[in-house]
């Protein structure tokens, strides 16, 4: 009797083996189905196989799985190892999900590796297991283990749900980047918010460099007193339109010194050069002592303040009415911190030196200058690299401003600078229409008496005291006065960015006539970038008394 028992168990033994090695080829053909299907493995719902291994201890009679016979016994052992190898599929299923998504939580696939183990070791133990009478207590423990693995097996499935829910993932992803990218703004806005206040502060040395050449005005008043002061007459040579004339216009000592050495130094006839300088009333006579310590090699300097205009008034000039509203104020000069939510690309147009007058100079050219013809403007943080005499020599076809245009593709055109979605704007002007530099032009002052440009800025720059037509500046209403009145010049001419961008070629900067440092990175300043200071710092007269007390070094 024993041995015919023997012999069932045995095949009952090979027959389950056989269903065991067909239901794992089944859980892994399922799996790679499903996974490239995409199926939503993490919220499948058991079957009910999975139900029964988890409820096999629940009989509707109620008898405890101690009064059960072999025959149920087996029938039960079947069951569970059916379930067991279930879950087994399952478990390999999402870890090797787990190990293709490269999940963060290692943990959680090494729990998937052990589970597997284990149930690989129950079905192992259901091999052997001998369901007669007197293993009842061995098959009930076995039972007993196979249901705890099978419900640490469920709940690690369930568990893992959110780290195998596509949607669930990209939407916290999604979640992140938006969390990230705001804060990334953030600090942003805070670095050029920084780097904008150190673009305006005044160095310390650059500040002894003003207080010690006034000091050196107060205490040697004769030294400097100007010859055409008492005749109130300007000298001939500042009114000859037959010299080359250069326009200025700055309140930082240094910089202009370093723009006037650059165009003496690399002039052939420096003689027949003359520089308007015109400063604010506070820097006046740092900026008179200045060009009398040395000789520039016959170049004839006049130096300005801008009350010594007195048609620049409130009455004339819409910048200066401008200055008296409050509202404008608050925006230039109050918290920058504050306001600074309205984005980092707008921190750069609240400079206070956009509503200076020292800045609005550059439109009243040819009242400043009335018998003369042509006049190139320049920008103080510029470096003269050439002869310019020959920017005189253009044909300018009618036009008055001669510029080095800045546009490429898309970029830098009169929509990236006026607001068209005001419809005067839009109706006026061409969006796609490319911008130009200011920093070196070569303007022709008798073209634009002609055209009356100076009337059409003071009609734009009206319209626009409430910030409508563009984000303020001296560029956007320079576009607009001189909208279809600019001549295109070589790009050799006037080669931008040594402010911002360290990448420009060498061979660009050799060839480049005038070379210009805008953007925050002055060469003046800590922030500067090296590659280019050098091609500044050998215009500064190192060699003065003045710079030695002051702590300048090359």
């Amino acid at each position: 009797m024993a041995r015919s028992r023997r012999r069932v168990a045995l095949s009952f033994l090979f027959s389950f083996k056989g269903l065991a090695s067909t239901i794992a080829v089944m859980g892994c053909f399922f799996f790679t189905c499903s996974f490239l299907l995409n199926v939503h493995v993490g919220s499948s719902t058991p079957t009910d196989h999975e139900v029964l291994g988890l409820k096999q201890y629940e009989r509707n009679d109620g008898r405890h799985p101690l009064s059960l016979t072999s025959n149920a016994l087996k029938a039960q052992l079947k069951e569970t190892v059916r379930s067991v190898v279930d879950y087994q599929g399952l478990v390999l299923m999402h870890g090797s999900i787990a190990r293709k998504l490269k999940l963060e939580n290692s943990k959680l696939v090494r729990n998937f590796a052990e589970i597997s183990i284990n149930f690989t070791d129950l079905i192992k133990k259901a091999s052997h297991c001998d369901v007669s009478d007197s293993n009842t207590a061995l098959v009930h423990r076995f039972l007993k283990q196979a249901k705890e693995k099978v419900k640490f097996a469920k709940q690690l499935i369930s568990n893992s749900k959110g780290s195998f829910d596509s949607q669930l993932k990209i939407q916290k992803l999604k979640d992140t980047i938006f969390g990230l990218e705001g804060q990334m703004t953030k600090m942003k806005t805070k670095g050029e918010l920084a780097k904008s206040i150190a673009a305006k502060a005044i160095p310390r040395n650059l500040h002894c460099l003003a207080l010690r050449l006034m000091q050196e005005r107060i205490e040697n008043p004769i030294r400097y007193i100007n010859k055409q002061t008492k005749s109130r007459q300007p000298r001939q040579e500042f009114e000859d339109p037959n010299l080359y004339h250069y326009a200025i216009f700055s309140d930082n000592v240094l910089a202009a010194s370093v723009v006037v050495n650059s165009v003496v130094q690399n002039a052939k006839e420096p003689w027949k050069h003359v520089l308007h300088i015109v400063t604010e009333r506070t820097t006046l006579a740092a900026m008179k002592v200045m060009f009398k310590l040395k000789d520039h090699n016959g170049t004839h300097i006049e130096v300005k303040a801008v009350e010594d205009y007195k048609f620049l008034n409130s009455s004339y000039v819409p910048v200066l009415r401008q200055q008296e509203s409050a509202e404008l104020l608050g925006y230039y000069y109050g918290n920058g911190l504050e306001n600074s939510t309205t984005g980092s690309s707008n921190l750069k147009f609240r400079n206070p030196k956009y509503l200076s007058m020292l800045n609005h100079l550059r439109f009243y050219l040819p009242e400043m200058y009335p018998k003369l013809h042509k006049i190139l403007f320049l920008d103080d943080d510029v470096v003269v690299q050439k002869d310019l005499t020959g920017l005189w020599e253009i044909d300018m076809d009618g036009k008055v401003n001669g510029a080095v245009e800045t546009c490429f593709g898309s970029f830098h055109r009169y929509d990236k600078y006026l607001k068209f979605d005001h419809p005067l704007i839009k109706e006026t002007f061409d969006p796609k229409a490319c911008a130009w530099a200011y920093g070196m032009n070569i303007f022709d002052l008798d073209s634009w008496r002609r055209d009356n440009c100076t009337e059409k800025y003071h009609y734009w720059q009206e319209l626009n005291g409430n910030r409508t037509l563009w984000r303020l500046g001296t560029l956007p209403p320079g576009l607009i006065t001189f909208y279809s009145t600019t001549k295109p010049l070589d790009k050799s001419w006037h080669v931008l960015g040594l402010g911002y961008n360290p990448g420009l070629s060498e061979e660009k900067i050799q060839n480049a006539a005038v070379i210009h440092y805008n953007g925050d990175s002055k060469p003046w300043l800590a922030t500067a970038i090296p590659r280019y200071q050098p091609l500044w710092t050998k215009y500064v007269d190192y060699d003065l008394e003045f710079f030695r007390a002051c702590n300048f070094a090359p």
